[in-house]
């Protein structure tokens, strides 16, 4: 049996039966587990770079799951084809600029509306507006820390009739905010310190626009952190 870092355990536990489609899967530790744990009946798992491709398939034959998971080499969802009709889509351990890049770019490969299970490493903001572009609603989020790390993991549904998110909820999460456990403390009071060390550097006459840009987010992180208006 395979084991799996914390996070990955954490998104293990969000998916639903039957198929999983894990992007950038690093060695296919996570689609490996999930058949080995009866969490899904089969997998795709796709890497971009020859590199970790080699290695998944490597690893997929050693635990002789080659029936189970199919390990394909390219670039995002373009891996998907249209007969893959997956219950599940996982992308973990990037950035969520990148994350909601792939989405976008790879949207028409959605259209089974297939769970979404994210893992973003900085920046989820981008890609919670992103799952709001393409009809997606937050069900599920947690945020947690591994190896001095901070993780947030967004999970997601295809939702026709959409609310759409404010401000402050596609910045720190619709579900964060209403369980702010001490990691979320301190991801944000982290944020906090860089954006009030970035403001005593700049000058107030040439950085005028970016100054008030400051002054905004920190004025947010103030309010959700300790309740000032």
């Amino acid at each position: 049996m395979i084991s799996l870092n914390h996070r990955l355990k954490v998104v293990s536990q969000y998916l639903l039966p039957n198929s999983l489609a894990d992007i950038g899967s690093d060695h296919a530790y996570l689609p490996i587990y999930a058949l080995q744990h009866h969490l899904c009946d089969d997998a795709i798992a796709g890497e971009v770079i020859k590199g970790p491709y080699t290695a998944a398939k490597t690893n997929v034959a050693q635990h002789q799951l080659t029936q189970h998971i199919d390990v394909r080499l390219g670039d995002g969802l373009s891996i998907l084809t249209e007969k893959d009709k997956v219950d599940n889509v996982t992308i973990c351990g990037m950035g969520g600029p990148l994350i909601a890049k792939i989405l976008d770019e790879g949207k028409n490969k959605l259209a089974h509306h297939p769970r979404l299970i994210l893992q973003s490493n900085i920046q989820t903001e981008t890609l919670r507006k992103t799952l709001q572009h393409l009809n997606y609603d937050i069900i599920a989020e947690e945020i947690l820390e591994e190896k001095g790390h901070i993780y947030e993991i967004v999970v997601s549904e295809w939702k026709e009739n959409l609310n759409l998110l404010n401000k402050k909820s596609l910045k720190f999460g619709p579900i964060l905010l209403n369980h702010k456990n001490d990691i979320f403390i301190k991801k944000w009071e982290r944020e906090l310190a860089a954006l009030e060390y970035i403001r005593n550097q700049l000058n107030p006459i040439q950085h005028h626009e970016r100054l008030e840009e400051i002054e905004e987010e920190i004025s947010m992180i103030r309010e959700v952190l300790y309740n000032e208006n």
